[in-house]
């Protein structure tokens, strides 16, 4: 058995830096959504990748794809969001064993009024902390480690929609 590679003091902090900053972020922005409009973290992020899918609709597959997340927690997730209005279920057109999740008029709306607030949050507790050298090689380092971790082609985050 071969000796585990431990952190070392540098690799550590790099790490639990990720951890800790991630949930920090993570959490104080969804307070913020709650509070602005009621809205959870996870819910504005349904809704957000929603809105920027052509005629602001998305197969389950594509969306759980999108958000990378397994197909059983976004039908928990959608079953939720369709109880307060935000988004329905449909049918694909071209497979009516597929289904679909298409974002509501009241959802859309929900979205446009919650976007400013979101944005606020997200510059107030991470873009507007760092400088623009910063910011830059951060969003590289993303890239890198979301490549590594995709194993696929996909965009690199520079190139997502402005909607967070």
């Amino acid at each position: 058995m071969t000796e585990p590679r431990w952190l070392d003091d540098l690799e550590k902090r790099a790490w639990l830096g990720f951890v800790f900053t991630r949930d920090l972020i993570a959490a104080a922005v969804g307070r913020d959504s709650l509070r602005a409009s009621n809205l959870t973290y996870v819910e504005y992020t349904v809704l957000a990748r929603l809105a920027d899918a052509p005629q602001q609709r998305r197969s389950f597959a594509e969306l759980a794809a999108v958000l990378e997340w397994s197909q059983s927690r976004l039908s928990h997730q959608i079953t939720r969001m369709e109880k307060r209005g935000l988004v329905a279920r449909e049918a694909v057109p071209d497979d009516a064993r597929r289904t679909a999740a298409v974002l509501t008029a009241k959802g859309s709306e929900v979205l446009a009024t919650a976007a400013p607030a979101h944005v606020d949050s997200v510059r107030r507790h991470m873009i507007d902390v760092l400088d623009r050298d910063q910011l830059a090689a951060l969003a590289d380092i993303y890239d890198t480690l979301l490549a590594h971790h995709r194993g696929d082609d996909r965009a690199p985050m520079s190139e997502m929609r402005r909607q967070g």
